[in-house]
């Protein structure tokens, strides 16, 4: 019986100096051994054997990285303005034996940091300007925080600001000026497309009348090279009649002909003449009618009577019908 009771005692002790000396450490830790209550050495992920008795484990620390978020926190900005940020912060161990030895709390440390260097860049700006310059404030914040995690083997990674809590009376005035800003740039909008319908029409109009124009002086063109084609049509018809009567003169019986009918369009004439009004002017020798194609035979004879008439003739009273 004595005999079990010491194999016992034996295999408990066996197992807790066991215990103390085999230990495995998972992945992505880091754990720092202390022997006689000074620090020994550091253990990574794997399998180790520590001193019984004299060994022991102080501090566990994980290598992943770890986010921290920051409690909101009222800051005051340039003008006086009291709004309330969050943030979250994120952090990585580089060097276990500094995270264990150089600072008693290393998260609580960073978490104090960041808020005071916070406060301390939102106060540098004005409201308007702290939501338009979040990823200048966040750039800030990590390089502050980083150089003082430095010494305690910390590595800050980003820092990312959450929400920006203006007073309700701020929200309120701020919703007032962004309606008036949309108000302002409806306004805008509209008097700038009323400005630039006015322009396309006054350069419609503009290049209606230019159009216009140019349609009427190529219609005057036009109307000209048709009046002169005409004329010269005529002219050219003319030319040729002439030309046709004078080589009908020198034919045998063409004086005759001739006398034939200006006595025909002479008598046509003197009788449309009298329809025309009530009083009209007759020649003196109206009946002599022989005297009258001697004359204009005469002249049909002298080539330059046509240009300059010398022919003169007895005018007679006016007579009244």
């Amino acid at each position: 019986m004595e005999n079990l009771i010491v194999a016992a005692v034996i295999a408990v002790f066996a197992i807790v100096v066991v215990s103390k000396i085999a230990r495995v450490v998972p992945q992505q830790q880091a754990w720092v051994v202390e022997r006689l209550g000074k620090y020994s050495t550091t253990l990574h992920a794997g399998f180790h054997i520590l001193v019984p008795f004299l060994d022991k484990i102080r501090y566990r620390h994980s290598l992943k990285e770890v986010s921290l978020d920051i409690p909101e926190q009222v800051c005051i900005t340039k003008d006086n303005v009291q709004v309330g940020v969050d943030g979250v912060l994120y952090i990585k161990v580089l060097n276990p034996e500094r995270a264990s030895y150089g600072i008693t709390d290393y998260m609580y440390a960073i978490s104090q940091l960041a808020q005071t260097t916070l406060r301390s860049e939102i106060g540098r700006l004005d409201l308007d300007r702290t939501f338009e310059e979040r990823t200048n404030i966040n750039t800030q914040v990590v390089l502050e925080v980083d150089k003082a995690s430095e010494a305690w083997g910390v590595k800050v990674l980003r820092y990312e600001i959450k929400n920006i809590t203006p007073p309700h009376d701020v929200l309120s005035a701020m919703e007032k000026q962004m309606r008036a800003e949309r108000e302002k740039r409806a306004l805008i909008l509209q008097s700038e497309g009323q400005r630039d319908a006015a322009i396309n029409s006054a350069e419609g109009d503009k290049q209606q009348t230019i159009k216009a124009s140019e349609a009427k002086k190529q219609q005057a063109i036009n109307e000209a090279e048709g009046q002169a084609e005409a004329i010269l049509s005529v002219a050219t018809a003319t030319a040729e009649g002439l030309r046709r009567v004078a080589d009908a003169l020198k034919v045998a019986g063409g004086h005759e002909a001739m006398q034939l009918r200006i006595a025909e369009q002479y008598i046509e004439q003197f009788g449309k003449l009298a329809k025309v009004g009530t009083s009209m002017i007759v020649p003196a020798n109206l009946a002599d009618i022989g005297a009258m194609l001697t004359l204009a035979t005469n002249a049909l004879r002298v080539p330059h009577a046509i240009n300059e008439p010398k022919l003169s003739a007895r005018v007679a009273p006016e007579v009244r019908a």
